[in-house]
This record gives C-alpha cells, sequence and structure tokens, in this order.
C-alpha cells in the first residue's frame, strides 16, 4: 500500500515525480516535497483569456485555440529545419513556428484535425499572415482548455530542466501538501492585517485561481519576511539599549547652567550654555537649525548609558562634518578620545585638514593615521593615538589595523557607512570599551531601504542647506555640443573659478566605447585650453601623488582638474563652480548625484553639465531627473526603482537584503505595517516565549544567524 507522501518526504516520492525528474530537480536545490512548496514562481504568464485568432495582436503573449489543419516541415541552411503548423477557426488562421525541432512534427502529425491549444508570442509575418513563436502547447482532449488556459507559474531553471518537470512537480505537491503547512504568525496578527493563511497562500502561489488570489497569497509571504526582518532588528536595537556604555556629562561642561536660548529649548535636558558658546565660536559659519537639532538627538544619546548607535543621513553639502566634529568635541571636554574612520585617504586627510583647524586652536592634539604616512609618521601618530596625547584621531580603516590602540576612546565615527564592511565597524567599535558609534551617509537612503537596512540605528535627517547655498543648474547636453560647453568653462575660468571634468574610465577599452580621462585630460590641456592649468587625477595614481593633485587643485595652482569618480566622496573645494560629466549615461542616478556635489560648495552659482547620448527610455529618464532636481531623497526613490536596492547601497560588498520575495518599492506599504506589527508583538511578548510566538522566534532566530545583519556594531 502506498504511503502519502508528507512535506519531508523526498521528491522522487512525490506523485508524477520519480528518480529521473528527481535528479533534474537536485539541480535546483529540492530535495523534499517542502524544499519545491518553497520554490516559488519568479513570474506568471496569464492564458486564461483565449480570444478567436483574429483578435490576436502582434507584439503580445497571447494564448491561441484552433484545429491543427497542416503540419510541414521545410529546410534551412545548414541542416536546420522550420517545423509549421497551422491552427484556424472560424475567424481565421495562426501559423505556429519551431525552428529546428523536427521531432515535434512526429508528435503534432497524428493531431491533424483535433484542436491544440498554445501560447506564445504573435508576430506579423508574410503577406500580414499571423505567426507565434509557440513556447508550449497542448492537445486537447474533449474540448477540456482549463488545464492549460490559466495563470501558468514560470519557475527559475537551470541548465536540462524544463518548465513542464517543475510545473507538474510543483502541481502535485501545492494540491496535495499545502495544507499542511502550519502558520507561524499568531492569529491575532493575520486577523489584524487581514492576511491569508500560509498554507493556501502558498497553494495559490504555484496554483492561482486568480490573479487577485495570488496577488493576496504573494503579499501574505512579503509581509511575513518583513516581519521577521523588522522582528530581528528591533531585538537587536533592544540589546543595543541594554548594553552599558559612556554616560557623557555634555550638560555639565562648563561652568554656566542656565538654559541655552537655541533650539532646544528650556523644557529639555540642555548642554551647558557655555560649551555651546564654544561650538558656536569653534565653527566658522552660523549652523542651520537642522544642524542644531541634529547635533542635540547626538548629544542627548551620548548622555545615556547606552551605547549611541545613530545614523546622520544628509545630503551632499548639508554639513554633516561640523555634526561629527560638535560631537567630537564634547567627547574630548568629557575626558575621552574621538576617532572618525573614512573610506579613502583623500577624503580621510581632508577631514584631518578641517578638524585640525577647528580643534587645534583650542589645544586639542589630531592625528591622521593613513596608509601613506612613513614608518616615523605612523609610529609618532600610533604612540600619541595610544598614551592619549591625540584626543581625536582621523584616518582610513588603518584606525583598525593590529597594533592601533587607544588611550580611552569614547565616540567612534563613520563616514560614508556603507561603503565599510560589518566587521570593519565591529573592528573599531572594539577598540574601545563600548565607545558610542555615529554613522553619517551623504547618499540620500530612501526610507524603505533605511527601515529595512538600517532599523536597528536612531536616524537624525539634516534637511537642510546652510544659508548662500544656491542650487546646482543642471544641463543635458548631446556629445554634438561639447564646444558651447566649453565656452561656458573658459568664461568661469576667466572669472576665477575652477572647473571638474569627470570621466568613467582611466583609459580607453575596446569593450567600453567611453570617454577615458587620461585621453581628456591631453586633448583638453594641448588643443582646448592650451592656455589654463589642467590636472589630472585618478585611482591608479600613487597616494601621494592624488594628494598633491588634490592640494594643488584647492590651492587653485590648477583652473580644471580631470577626474574619475575618485573625487565622489567629500572632496571640498568651494571655488569649483562647474563640473562637466562625460559620457553622464554610464553613471547611476544616485552616483551622478554625488559627483554634483563637488560644486555647488561656495555662495556663487554652480552647474553642473551632463554630456551623453540616451538611446534608452531608462538613460533619458535618469538625465532628466537630474536636471528636474537636486533632491536627493527623490533621487534616492527614482535610483531604488531603476536599480533596485543591492546595488544602490552597494550591498554586495557588506551582506545583502535576501528578501526572496518581499520587493522594497512594490511592497513599501507592507513594510510600513510589518514594522508596525513587529513592534506590537515584542510590546505583548518581549522574548516571544508565548506558546503562539515560538515558531515566529525560530524563523527570526533562522534569519539571524544566516545573514549578517547590516549594523554598526
Amino acid at each position: 500500500m502506498a504511503v502519502e507522501p508528507q512535506l519531508g518526504t523526498e521528491i522522487q516520492y512525490v506523485k508524477g515525480v520519480g528518480p529521473k525528474n528527481a535528479m533534474l530537480l537536485s539541480k535546483l536545490g529540492v530535495q523534499t516535497a517542502e524544499d519545491l512548496l518553497w520554490y516559488l514562481p519568479f513570474r506568471y504568464e496569464d492564458r486564461s483569456e483565449i480570444p478567436p485568432i483574429m483578435h490576436l495582436r502582434p507584439g503580445r503573449h497571447n494564448t491561441a485555440l484552433g484545429k491543427l489543419t497542416e503540419v510541414r516541415t521545410r529546410p534551412l541552411r545548414g541542416g536546420k529545419v522550420l517545423l509549421e503548423a497551422t491552427l484556424s477557426d472560424r475567424t481565421g488562421e495562426l501559423v505556429i513556428q519551431w525552428f529546428n525541432q523536427p521531432w515535434l512534427g512526429r508528435q503534432l502529425e497524428p493531431l491533424r484535425g483535433t484542436e491544440i491549444v498554445a501560447y506564445g508570442l504573435v508576430r506579423e509575418g508574410y503577406r500580414s499572415r499571423l505567426e507565434m513563436a509557440a513556447t508550449e502547447w497542448e492537445a486537447i482532449e474533449d474540448g477540456d482548455t482549463e488545464e492549460f488556459a490559466r495563470i501558468v507559474p514560470v519557475y527559475p531553471l537551470t541548465e536540462g530542466v524544463s518548465q513542464r518537470v517543475v510545473r507538474r512537480a510543483a502541481r502535485a505537491v501545492a494540491e496535495g501538501l499545502a495544507l499542511q503547512v502550519s502558520d507561524p504568525l499568531p492569529k491575532w496578527v493575520r486577523q489584524r492585517e487581514r492576511l491569508p493563511e500560509l498554507g493556501p497562500s502558498l497553494r495559490q502561489l504555484h496554483l492561482p485561481d486568480s490573479e487577485e488570489q495570488r496577488i493576496l497569497a504573494r503579499q501574505r509571504l512579503a509581509f511575513e519576511e518583513f516581519l521577521y526582518l523588522q522582528i530581528a532588528l528591533q531585538l537587536r536595537r533592544r540589546e543595543v539599549k541594554q548594553e552599558v556604555g559612556i554616560s557623557f556629562p555634555i550638560s555639565r561642561i562648563g561652568e554656566l547652567e542656565q538654559p541655552v536660548t537655541t533650539l532646544f529649548g528650556q523644557d529639555q535636558e540642555t548642554p551647558a550654555a557655555s560649551f555651546w558658546q564654544e561650538v558656536l565660536q569653534m565653527l566658522p559659519f552660523q549652523p542651520t537649525r537642522a544642524q542644531e537639532r541634529v547635533v542635540h538627538e547626538v548629544w542627548a544619546d551620548m548622555e545615556r548609558p547606552a551605547p549611541m548607535n545613530r545614523l546622520v543621513q544628509g545630503d551632499v553639502g548639508s554639513g554633516k562634518t561640523a555634526v561629527a566634529a560638535c560631537a567630537m568635541l564634547a567627547a574630548v571636554r568629557c575626558g575621552y578620545q574621538a576617532a572618525l574612520m573614512a573610506p579613502t585617504e583623500i577624503l580621510a586627510e581632508q577631514h584631518a585638514f578641517n578638524i585640525k583647524r577647528l580643534f587645534e586652536p583650542k589645544g586639542i592634539g589630531v592625528v591622521l593615521l593613513a596608509g601613506k604616512l612613513g614608518a616615523k609618521e605612523k609610529r609618532r601618530a600610533t604612540t600619541q593615538a595610544a598614551n592619549g596625547e591625540a584626543q581625536v584621531c582621523v584616518g582610513t580603516h588603518a584606525l583598525i589595523q593590529e597594533g592601533i590602540q587607544f588611550a580611552n576612546l569614547g565616540l567612534a565615527v563613520i563616514d560614508e557607512q556603507h561603503r565599510f564592511g560589518v566587521l570593519q565597524r565591529m573592528a573599531l567599535r572594539n577598540k574601545g570599551r563600548t565607545p558610542d558609534v555615529l554613522v553619517m551617509t551623504a547618499t540620500p537612503i530612501p526610507r524603505t531601504v533605511t527601515m529595512t537596512m538600517y532599523g536597528d540605528l536612531d536616524l537624525s535627517v539634516i534637511d537642510e542647506l546652510p544659508p548662500g547655498r544656491k542650487p546646482i543648474k543642471t544641463h543635458w547636453k548631446r556629445p554634438g555640443e561639447r564646444a558651447q560647453t566649453y565656452e561656458v568653462v573658459r568664461r568661469l575660468v576667466a572669472e576665477g573659478r575652477q572647473a571638474y571634468f569627470v570621466c568613467p574610465m582611466i583609459v580607453e577599452n575596446e569593450k567600453m566605447q567611453a570617454q577615458a580621462a587620461q585621453d581628456l585630460h591631453l586633448r583638453l590641456s594641448q588643443q582646448v585650453f592650451p592656455d589654463l592649468r589642467v590636472g589630472l587625477i585618478h585611482g591608479q595614481l600613487k597616494t601621494v601623488e592624488k594628494e598633491q593633485v588634490m592640494e594643488d587643485f584647492r590651492a587653485h595652482k590648477l583652473d580644471i582638474l580631470v577626474a574619475t569618480v575618485v573625487i565622489e566622496v567629500g572632496v571640498d573645494v568651494p571655488n569649483a563652480s562647474i563640473m562637466v560629466i562625460e559620457d553622464a549615461n554610464r553613471f547611476g542616478l544616485a552616483q551622478l548625484h554625488q559627483l554634483r556635489g563637488r560644486v555647488g560648495r561656495g555662495s556663487t552659482q554652480s552647474y553642473c553639465v551632463l554630456i551623453a547620448e540616451a538611446k534608452s527610455e531608462e538613460s533619458r529618464r535618469r538625465l532628466e531627473i537630474l536636471v528636474e532636481t537636486s533632491d536627493g531623497f527623490r533621487i534616492a526613490e527614482e535610483d531604488l526603482k531603476i536599480r533596485g536596492p543591492g546595488d544602490i547601497m552597494g550591498t554586495q560588498q557588506h551582506g545583502s537584503l535576501d528578501l526572496r520575495i518581499a520587493d522594497l518599492i512594490e511592497d513599501a506599504h507592507l513594510l510600513e505595517r510589518a514594522r508596525q506589527a513587529a513592534i506590537d508583538l515584542l510590546e505583548r511578548d518581549p522574548e516571544l516565549n508565548d506558546p503562539d510566538n515560538r515558531e515566529v522566534l525560530k524563523r527570526v532566530r533562522q534569519r539571524r544567524s544566516d545573514e549578517a545583519l547590516i549594523t554598526v556594531s
């Protein structure tokens, strides 16, 4: 007597599979019936409508039904054949074609005079006849088209495995076993969110009764996926809050204790007035209200005993470095060291230069720790960090190398944090005894990505540019309009300004037809602007050479700087007022916005010129968005739609969102609901010990062990 299959049954024993098909399915990682139940389609073909043949439209995928009236084979060059079958109904004829599949003729010949149903791309052929490149077909028995004419799942495949094999096996599993799957979600969550149960949802994903049912089933699984992620992030946030860190006595700095008459207000715990005055005297400009608000949020975190884990997000030029300086000054005044880690030596050196200018007049020691240092300089900097003489240390990943010690590290600031991996951030944190962590990014991150990737961090947004900054005027020009662009550059240089020219590559490449920096530098310096001072910077230069070129540009010893994306992050030359980006269609939207942010850092009007052909609708849309807006968050949302979350955040560097079902764009509304459900669930049962929540806890633990959650600790 046959044994009824269970979820754990080997796939070969599922009805209609057998050993041969089981070997094929194993290529897809499918070993058991449950594996196949969770092997979900990646798209669907709606074959539920079968129009009369005359109503078929070229350029669309359609299902067609008709009587097989003719089968013929035509030889082609190279020994190949074209097989054609004619279907007819009362409205017209359709010719179905298969290339180099002669065996199909032997299958079709006995079916002459019977009805078959086919699915594929319809096109207009010779003398306007309708043709179809059929992907699938079936003979119809007793006029029953129901099995074929439905919403059909399309599964991801590998070589040697056909859709038919996977569909047949998945159908058997979904019909027989889907309802055996236990639902891990508590009943109250399902009811409140109006979610179907898990088993029926899995069945609908393999065998949709309708498009509405399929969508509802998919949303159920997407919500569940978001929920586990949000619970994991909330648990991580709670763990950090329970750690014992440093309580910086910022409000007791200085002698005066009266409330500060700034944005902070008198009903809050405020920093000492004398300390705020010191900050105002230190900064070379009046901070914006947004900067004041974020400084207050950071200081309030630092005063709490739990370690700070805060992300400061601000568009290019919004003044994040000033906020970091305020945090570092507070740490130093409370008797601790501060460290700032930047992703490139150019940026680290620039931070060190700016911070020294602010701190050294106050007697605060600042050192740079970077790979470019000679052995003697590095030994001195390392010694000063270890004995506490250096109260502020600025560097690249050299800060976390073995042998670098701090006397009393209390605050770790990480700039452009998405460029560092989890282990690098952890290594910096481990250089102290649970120091506060402040991470900064100039990459505007869409809210959905922030909630998903950084849900365990407290978030501050600097949403205001310093006064006097004028929006950058952006223009899109075709390659044939370069001459006019060069004239504008010459006019601005004559007025005392400087210009960037940015290229997507360093040297010419046969595979990629794009402007190369070395070639452009040669052309500009010798032909277009022979009377101007034109420099070149790119990633293959030695560090000391890059630093010299940047220093010459800062000091206005160069009028024009030809560069690659090495200048994308953090380079600050206020006198540079125009950027020309060659082959702009070769760059991502967010990257173009970052590059554009290198100009417009002074009080004069600045310009960005995008030189590009836009051969695709996507390229054209990217360039139009940059011309329309300088709002980094809107640009980030558009970039998310175009490129997807993994690419926009560079997550291949440091782990992945690993969302199998959910989509950050399509399911943004579900993410909000899942986050609130996670918070409510943990309020009801903080340890998830309730029997109704044990399956949820199991799934969350599995998720946390399977992937390195992207956190700063």
